[in-house]
């Protein structure tokens, strides 16, 4: 029988083969330079370290073990723009950033322009991909996995993957239209990875009205959030073993 679109994502280990060992850092609210500093030190010991072990394997010597991260955050409000971003879709200038409290960031990761704030889970995984697979479609998918998984935890079955976006979504209604519920732009050298993914559980969406988010511009689309979708206050203490736990399943660590 064929495989399902999920089976085919999801990374199943193999029979006694040793797992990923991956290790979880819930920061709370930090600083954008910050975490980003930190996944900066994180992905360089990595990429170190393996580098180092492929000499060790020329000499016969023993491979130190890997330690791949995953940085749980939330970021006082800040706008970042992607490196295949337009400038054009930050919708503020100087003053009015500084007015409005928001900081700005142009950085490496992929997509275009996006916010972090209050109420957003922004998910750093450092993983080195070697050790589970070789594919950055597929890493791009199972963290769309990850978070389609946790919302239908919440009652949401119907969040699905857009074709030729990245992210989640959740699909137009009679009154509503197609919603992003999720963003997701990532970085990988030498198969480390870096950034991740903003999953909207609580923030104040009318932060998003400054930007054209990752650079959509139809109007038969916008932003959503877990809080707004289901009528109630989610916590990110709440999501966070929730977004965890399929995080351990998807990617078989």
């Amino acid at each position: 029988m064929p495989k399902t679109a999920t089976e085919r994502i999801v990374r199943i280990p193999e029979p006694g083969a040793p797992l990923p060992t991956v290790s979880t850092h819930a920061l709370a609210r930090i600083g954008y330079q910050d975490a980003w500093d930190l996944q900066g030190k994180l992905h360089q010991e990595m990429v170190a370290l393996k580098l180092g072990n492929r000499d060790r394997r020329k000499t016969e010597q023993p491979e130190l073990p890997q330690t791949h991260h995953l940085l749980y955050v939330e970021h006082p409000p800040v706008y970042t723009l992607g490196k295949s971003g337009s400038v054009d879709h930050l919708l503020m200038d100087e003053k009015q950033l500084a007015e409005g409290g928001f900081t700005y960031h142009k950085i490496n990761r992929g997509g275009d322009i996006t916010y972090h704030g209050p109420g957003q889970l922004v998910v750093y995984p450092i993983f080195d991909l070697d050790e589970f697979f070789t594919d950055v479609h597929r890493y791009v998918r199972c963290l769309e996995e990850v978070i389609i998984r946790t919302i239908a935890d919440y009652g949401i079955p119907d969040a699905y993957r857009e074709a030729g976006y990245t992210g989640v979504w959740l699909p137009a209604t009679q009154t509503l239209p197609k919603r992003k519920i999720c963003a997701i732009g990532v970085h990988l050298s030498r198969w480390v990875t870096m950034h991740g993914l903003a999953f909207n559980v609580n923030p104040d969406l009318s932060h998003f009205k400054n930007i054209v988010p990752c650079g959509i511009a139809e109007d038969d689309r916008d932003v959503t959030s877990l809080s707004k979708e289901l009528g109630r206050a989610i916590s990110l203490a709440e999501i966070q073993p929730v977004v965890d736990g399929h995080f351990r399943a998807v990617f078989g660590y």
